[in-house]
């Protein structure tokens, strides 16, 4: 964290949906969903991008599964929407961020060395925390300060030589990035409505064809009876 002390890890998604489709609107989440999305805030990626949404970051502990509400175009209104399958894109990242919006690093990332030489002194600063790090640099024999500040851990001590880019700090980001892509189907449910009166046909049929191979067999018997 920002004062140097460890953190729990926080969580944030993104998922990219086809042109047309969106987040949906509060009054068209259903009620089970709302109670599992709890307090969850989503939002569009930018103005016109309503088909990229992101989220977080919220802590780690309390939302180890995301659910996005989405809303999917209505082709019988949008004519650029068809029944078909469309793709979706989803990344999620755990983590703490590892810099500032400025561009500056934060104290969650490695820290390294800005030039090679022999490190003259390690020096905490007071009261803000963190060290000052002095490197000689034997070419040039001129000296260069790195600010490390309060959290990360120093793997070097007095008396060392470094090279430039040669970490100074291990890194405490044990957090990562995943990413996967699935499809979904538009149906019609005019078609599906179909589908599921021809399969209730076909037992039908199958139910009727057992009752009447039974009453043939019934018929059979009689006769040989006779």
């Amino acid at each position: 964290m920002a004062n140097g002390k460890k953190g729990g890890l926080n969580v944030g998604a993104v998922l990219i949906l086809p042109e047309g489709f969106e987040l949906a609107p509060p009054n068209r989440i259903p009620t089970e969903m709302k109670e599992k999305l709890g307090k969850l805030s989503f939002q569009s990626y930018r103005p016109g991008r309503e088909n990229i949404i992101v989220v977080g970051p919220v802590p780690g502990k309390l939302y180890t599964e995301i659910a996005f509400p989405i809303l999917s175009p209505d082709p019988g209104t949008n004519k650029e929407a068809h029944f078909s399958k469309y793709p979706i894109y989803v990344g999620g990242n755990r983590g703490r961020g590892q810099i500032y919006p400025d561009g500056s690093k934060s104290n969650n990332t490695v820290y390294i060395a800005s030039a090679t030489g022999k490190i003259k002194r390690v020096v905490r600063r007071e009261g803000r925390g963190g060290y000052e790090i002095t490197i000689e640099e034997l070419s040039e024999g001129r000296e260069t300060i790195d600010v490390v500040p309060p959290g990360p851990e120093l793997i070097v001590s007095e008396g060392e030589s470094v090279k430039a880019d040669q970490p100074l700090t291990s890194n405490p980001n044990v957090g990562g990035f995943g990413q996967g892509e699935v499809e979904i189907v538009l149906q019609d449910p005019l078609r599906i409505r179909g589908l599921l009166a021809f399969l209730a046909s076909v037992v039908l049929a199958q139910i009727f064809l057992v009752l009447k191979k039974k009453q043939f067999e019934k018929v059979q018997l009689a006769e040989m009876n006779f």
